[in-house]
């Protein structure tokens, strides 16, 4: 693959960017709206409060700053969920600052590959830093779709966080 056609995607720009929804990626990802906990959810804010207890009057520990991050949902109060994010910190958020499309976040270490195909010997299309939020498709044979700000294939399940089952 040529140089043009490579590049890194660094996790402070896909932070500031603005990722289109695609309905036809996020639609197998999306829950069902029963009421059931634990599952998954993204923030859905530029700027979302995490608390330490239910309401309005309780202290705010954490400003999230990250559309789309992804966090688990564990416990629901009234219009409040207890949510987990990617480095285990929980806390209370309103439910208007979460969405249930489903986005994930590269968990790995190091660098991974996205391809084209949802096998490792499939042509790799982009090199994905630690840290990158994106889109969540469906996840089959240990393979998900991925959407980092329109940028699309395949990464392998176990190298994100969010896009297990519960």
């Amino acid at each position: 693959m040529s140089q043009r056609n490579t590049f890194r995607l660094r996790a402070a720009a896909c932070a500031a960017a603005v990722v289109t929804f695609v309905g036809a990626l996020s639609a197998p990802a999306m829950a069902a709206d029963d009421g059931k906990v634990p599952y998954w959810a993204s923030i859905d804010a530029d700027i979302a409060n995490l608390r330490v207890g239910p309401g309005e009057s309780y202290k705010i520990d954490w400003v999230y700053r990250r559309p789309h991050l992804p966090v688990k949902v564990i416990r629901r109060e009234g219009p409040w969920r207890l949510v987990e994010d990617p480095d285990g910190t929980q806390g209370w958020m309103r439910d208007l600052l979460l969405s249930r499309t489903r986005s994930a976040m590269v968990r790995a270490k190091d660098v991974i590959e996205m391809h084209a195909e949802p096998k490792s010997s499939a042509a790799m299309l982009w090199r994905v830093e630690p840290g990158v939020v994106g889109l969540l498709g469906e996840c089959k044979d240990g393979w998900c779709s991925f959407d980092v700000a329109g940028h699309k294939g395949f990464v392998e399940q176990e190298q994100l966080w969010g896009a297990g089952s519960l």
